[in-house]
């Protein structure tokens, strides 16, 4: 890495025109040519914002109110419109959180990748398609060739992500900004994409500039890494130093969010099974078409999965495993083709009504869950309107202790879900599921749209509520380290099938299987130290 300083922000402050409210607060930050450099924070700190800045990619109402911005020597603040346009791509290429929305879904893969080099270079038809079916070959993709005529909606998220961080580096940027590159992707497809990036930027000596909430993984890649709070930078130093020995309280909070493992509670395995699911198979009915029948797709082969009495069971494995299927099927939202699902020793379509009372989910993402006319009082309460030997008075009084004992008071009854964080939608995400005093929750990835400290306050809820209550949880998730901390036992799923199960330590320390040590290698183990940091040690690394 050379010391030669490719952008200098020096002073950057940003406010809502119509307010004057700052969201940036004079921050200053350099980046050397060829250096990988990181800005961590929670949603609201400012940090897209500042980035976004970097190449005038602002929304309207949010304008500069000081500071400078240099880019090779060049003040980016004062560059006109076709100035602005030679800079971005050719010399600035970005990199969005989801690829879906930034890749344009009516044009080709082809089309939409010749585009850059038609407008920043000179090269031929020949040429350019001879350079894209190169760099598509070493993102990855299979059939270069076919992808050029397909269409974004055709390839799964890793597969747009790979397509996107290609059309950025035809053009051999200097300096690539990478805005959450890997928040929507499973643990394993956001290594695979990271690695690549870092491969790809290394070749052509990019710097890259990293923006994310996920400390580990800006960790494993950055040199150097800033941190930002409320619009403004809290702290700054080399990577290591950082997180070892933080400084700054707010780096300490961060730092303790982080999932960390346990001690290994003590669950009854001798009793029968609270849920039994027996050699479950799901068929779905492939997409018709005129001139050919619709072939079924199977997403789960003959799964078999026991769930005791007060015990966590995690079901980890990447995207398309099957996990989220298994889970509703289990809850009843998708019909088995063949197998059994039996609760508490009997199968569960015997009293169907009784399951349904005990079997109660959490959704991923609480806003489509939760309906938006409704008060927050009007969700929860609703969850008891079927449940027997409770009046009015006896449902409110349930529904507003509830709400309590997920951190949410009165006052939050009479709201409506838009006016809500995340975080505290997923609160009334809960308190739904749990006001019927369920004795078995499924929780699909229920923290993964949460950052650090609120993903921490969740599952400190969780772990609060299953201690109360004592309800046995299946619970889906493609974070391992969130796994590590809430599990008693893993079961690990690939393709359909489970390949492998066990206590959560042996499988964290023993796993038998390359494809749960390919999942356990992208993420660290994590140990706090004396000073408030934490070192970070990845595992089967060589």
């Amino acid at each position: 890495m050379t010391t030669e300083t490719l952008l200098s922000v020096r002073g950057l402050s940003l406010e809502v025109a119509r307010t004057g409210h700052k969201v940036v607060n004079d921050i200053s930050f350099d980046i050397a040519s060829g250096e990988i450099f990181g800005i961590v924070g929670e949603s609201g700190s400012g940090k897209t914002l500042a980035t976004r800045a970097l190449i005038s990619l602002l929304p309207q109402a949010i304008q500069v109110t000081g500071g400078s911005i240099s880019y090779k020597g060049r003040d980016v603040l004062g560059l006109n419109a076709g100035q602005l346009r030679r800079l971005r791509g050719a010399e600035v290429g970005v990199v969005f959180q989801e690829p879906m929305t930034s890749l344009n879904p009516s044009m080709t893969i082809g089309r939409q990748l010749e585009e850059g080099l038609i407008l920043h270079t000179k090269f031929s038809a020949d040429e350019r398609r001879a350079r894209i079916l190169e760099m598509l070959r070493r993102v990855g993709i299979r059939d270069p060739e076919g992808a050029l005529g397909a269409y974004p909606h055709e390839f799964s998220g890793g597969m747009r992500q790979r397509i996107m961080l290609a059309s950025i580096m035809l053009l051999k940027p200097a300096l690539l900004i990478a805005d959450e590159p890997t928040t929507a992707l499973d643990a394993v497809i956001q290594r695979d994409v990271m690695e690549l990036m870092v491969e790809l930027t290394r070749a052509e000596g990019t710097a890259v500039l990293l923006i994310s909430h996920d400390l580990p993984m800006v960790a494993r890649y950055t040199s150097r890494i800033v941190v930002m709070e409320k619009g403004s930078i809290v702290e700054h130093g080399r990577t290591e130093d950082l997180l070892e020995a933080p400084q700054h309280p707010y780096t300490k909070k961060l730092l303790s969010s982080l999932p960390f493992r346990g001690e290994p509670r003590m669950v009854d395995m001798s009793k029968a099974p609270m849920v039994s699911a027996k050699n479950i198979i799901v068929d779905y009915p492939g997409r018709k078409s005129l001139f050919r029948k619709a072939k079924a797709k199977r997403a789960l082969h003959g799964v078999s999965i026991d769930i005791h009495e007060g015990e966590v069971v995690a079901l980890v494995g990447g995207s398309g495993s099957g996990k989220t299927t298994l889970g509703r099927t289990i809850a009843g939202l998708v019909r088995e083709n063949e197998g059994e699902i039996r609760f508490q020793g009997r199968a569960r379509y015997e009293d169907w009504q009784d399951y349904r009372m005990n079997c109660q989910m959490v959704f991923q993402d609480p806003y489509s869950s939760l309906d938006p006319r409704m008060t927050i009082l009007s969700l929860v309460e609703e969850a008891l309107r079927l449940v027997p030997n409770l009046d009015a008075a006896a449902k409110r009084k349930r529904t507003l202790e509830t709400l309590e004992e997920v951190g949410l008071d009165a006052s939050y009854a009479s709201r409506y879900p838009h006016e809500l964080s995340g975080g505290q939608r997923q609160r009334v995400a809960i308190a739904r599921a749990m006001a019927r005093r369920p004795r078995f929750l499924i929780a699909d990835e229920p923290v993964s749209a949460l950052d650090v400290t609120v993903r921490a306050q969740v599952l400190n809820l969780f772990s609060d509520l299953q201690k109360r209550y004592g309800f046995s949880c299946l619970f889906i998730s493609h974070d391992l380290g969130v796994v590590e901390q809430v599990a008693d036992r893993v079961v690990v799923m690939q393709d359909g099938r489970i390949i492998e199960e066990g206590d959560r330590d042996a499988i964290f320390d023993r796993p038998k299987e390359s494809y749960t040590r390919r999942l356990l290698s992208a993420i660290p183990a994590l140990d706090h130290n004396a000073t408030g940091g934490v070192s970070l040690k990845w595992r089967f690394d060589n």
